[in-house]
């Protein structure tokens, strides 16, 4: 078989490829003079390779059953959901054609490229997983905000940018703000101004970056032409900037270290801006009609406030400042919101209005009044950007509506008792964008809560936190996170696993180093699948192949994960109590997230098949729903979902070596062309029902 790497070659290059490695199927294709019977050999040089390998070998079975559903599928008109558009699966008429010499000007390389992948597998190609020290080394390459060279290289930042804010915050005169200068600050007095109100959270949000020119400004004009004229052209299309100081200083001015992943996040990238004013919302079920049931089959109250797929748990967006947020992620599922103007970063328009309280109560009668809601979401936006005052009413609400739902189950007959509030999360991403927001009057909020909803019944307390790459977990961050703990809420991470955050070892460091001050994974997120993500897209398959070559270091048996249960719901859990249970069970860090795709629809899932390959190289994915939890009568009604990728294997290759990695360290991708959904880890699983 040629040694020769394939990812860039061109469709002669590649059906020479064919000739030369695979001659016995170029020639069963050259002898058939149909489709079908080019599918029925085919289906019989498949079953041959297999038969042929005495060893069965885990890699040759899987590319066994991508080949027959390849052959099952092959004709088949399907609805593909993210463009909810028709289309029909032609991979294998393609291919026939291709092998017989006739090359279509419309047909990517990346589908004969992903072809003799596929080939190759089923061949006997072996697929070894990475030893246990070569993730490690994996791991080691990536740094650490509370790394010593990393704090000091931040420390030139901050330093700079404080310069910056002196010479802006000297050309305002309004007398409604809180930070300008008197005529008596002098130079120095107005450095320690300023160096005092950057630890404030408020000082950073009126402070923020709203335009490109401002931000090159803060990177010390570092930004290369090219993306600051994609920036220029988001901006000038309406795309929302808002990004503070503190994040700005955590880049990289002088490529010291690679920020890569905090760049994916804060940068726009030129995809984005094409598709910006065309973005649909990728989760069906937050289209909302009155009355109606939205797509995961639940009836929701008017105003967009609440969101649902699941029976136990619904999202709550306040009308407050929580709809907006401490900056812009780049892969915000919620950008056709930002699209739109329902969410900005206009803070004081997003205040609270008069109306919210009663608009509030009503929203706390919907999960009042409904059997099986057990587990309420405050985020936005971002739960932390609502004000003090607003998040204690939001909370008091909660507790108010818990208690009610638990006084008026004792008047309800055997069976007819509803769901008791069990569970309260509050999502933010502030613990990284913004770590000065937790403060001690918020930490007193959070204390005083769980102390009155043990009372009532709740029995998890979890900051649903977003950290996306370790270079985010700075010493402020680091004691935002402590303070969290302290107040006896569990503190927990969602990654969305884009290209940057995809590079070898990457997220494994990013677990290990939460995990040091506290920090369980709750799931890797797949980036959604639409034309805007195309640059941070990475394949679902690299997805799988992080969960088994990766992950694995740091997955736990059955008693394991019990201690750790336990461990975390102790009343005094701290960051030292799991580092010490990770060097006491010789763990690098803990696996307790879920590597997943948030499914229109249907919800989080990793149950999937490869069941064709478009003219782009692009798998056309068979999802089925995540059948370990509960949804909603309709699910059961649905048909399979149907995905095409957003990206080619190919392209995703190719995108790594152009930012630096070797594609011969992910060559294993190629066989994981299927998936299952791994259970929740014991902590995330619900208590048991109280009804």
């Amino acid at each position: 078989m040629s040694k020769r790497r394939p990812i860039n070659s061109n469709s002669k290059q590649m059906l020479q490829l064919f000739r030369t490695d695979f001659k016995e199927l170029v020639e069963i294709a050259t002898h058939c003079h149909s489709l079908d019977m080019f599918k029925y050999e085919l289906q019989l040089y498949v079953a041959e390779c297999v038969s042929d390998d005495i060893s069965h070998r885990p890699s040759i079975s899987q590319s066994q059953r991508f080949w027959n559903e390849l052959l099952q599928h092959e004709g088949e008109t399907i609805a593909e959901l993210s463009t909810e558009q028709p289309m029909t699966i032609d991979t294998l008429s393609n291919f026939w054609l291709f092998l017989n010499g006739e090359f279509n000007a419309d047909i990517d390389p990346d589908l004969w490229i992903e072809l003799y992948k596929q080939v190759e597998l089923l061949q006997g190609k072996e697929v070894e997983l990475p030893s246990e020290s070569k993730v490690k080394s994996w791991m080691n390459r990536w740094d650490c905000g509370l790394d010593d060279t990393i704090v000091a290289a931040r420390m030139e930042n901050k330093t700079r940018i404080i310069e910056l804010l002196i010479q802006r915050i000297e050309k305002r005169h309004s007398d409604n703000s809180r930070y300008i200068f008197t005529a008596d600050d002098d130079m120095e007095s107005k450095r320690k101004k300023v160096e005092a109100w950057w630890e404030s959270s408020s000082f950073h949000l009126a402070m923020a970056i709203k335009n490109p020119t401002r931000l090159n400004l803060y990177l010390n004009n570092s930004l290369d032409s090219a993306t600051l004229e994609t920036i220029e052209e988001a901006y000038r299309k309406g795309i929302p900037f808002f990004i503070t100081p503190y994040y700005a200083s955590l880049l990289s001015v002088d490529g010291s270290f690679d920020d890569g992943t905090l760049r994916a996040y804060m940068l726009y990238s030129q995809s984005l801006v094409d598709n910006y004013g065309s973005i649909q919302a990728w989760e069906k079920e937050d289209k909302i009609e009155s009355g109606k049931p939205n797509a995961a089959g639940w009836i929701l109250p008017e105003g967009g406030n609440v969101h649902r797929r699941y029976p136990e748990v619904a999202i709550l967006i306040p009308d407050s400042v929580g709809r907006a947020c401490g900056g812009l992620c780049a892969s915000c599922q919620r950008m056709y919101d930002f699209q739109s103007k329902r969410f900005n970063f206009d803070l004081e328009q997003l205040l609270p209005k008069e109306g919210w309280p009663k608009k509030l109560e009503r929203l706390m009668r919907y999960f009042e009044n409904d059997k099986e809601l057990r587990d309420i979401l405050i985020t936005g936006g971002d739960a932390f950007m609502s004000q003090n005052a607003t998040l204690r009413n939001i909370l008091d609400s909660v507790l108010q509506m818990a208690k009610r739902k638990r006084r008026n189950n004792q008047t309800l007959a055997a069976g007819e008792a509803l769901a008791e509030l069990q569970r309260v999360r509050l999502g933010t991403r502030l613990p990284a964008y913004l770590p000065m927001r937790i403060r001690e009057e918020l930490i007193e909020i959070l204390r005083q809560f769980k102390e009155k909803g043990l009372q009532v019944g709740i029995k998890q307390f979890i900051i649903q936190t977003h950290f996306q790459t370790p270079l985010e977990i700075t010493p402020e961050a680091k004691r935002a996170i402590r303070a969290l703990i302290d107040a006896g809420w569990t503190v927990t991470n969602q990654l969305v696993y884009n290209v940057a955050a995809s590079r070898r070892g990457h997220t494994a460091k990013l677990r290990r180093e939460l995990n040091k001050i506290g920090v369980l994974c709750y799931y890797t997120f797949t980036v959604k699948g639409f034309g805007e993500n195309y640059a941070l897209f990475a394949p679902n398959g690299r997805s799988m192949q992080e969960s088994a070559e990766e992950k694995r270091l740091g997955v736990m048996n059955e008693g394991q994960q019990k201690e750790l249960v336990k461990l975390v719901q102790e009343r005094r859990f701290s960051a030292s109590k799991l580092r010490q249970f990770m060097r006491q069970e010789h763990l690098p860090f803990l696996a307790t997230d879920r590597n997943v795709l948030n499914l229109p629809g249907i919800g989080k899932s990793m149950s999937f098949k490869t069941i064709g390959v478009t003219k782009t190289g692009k798998r056309i994915l068979c999802f089925e729903h995540d059948k370990g939890r509960r949804h909603s009568d309709i699910i059961a009604e649905m048909p399979n979902i149907y995905i095409v990728e957003n990206k080619s294997i190919g392209a995703y290759m190719r995108q790594l070596e152009r930012i630096g990695e070797s594609a011969t360290e992910y060559e294993t991708l190629w066989s994981y062309t299927e998936g299952a959904t791994e259970e929740r880890f014991k902590l995330y699983q619900y208590p048991d029902v109280n009804i």
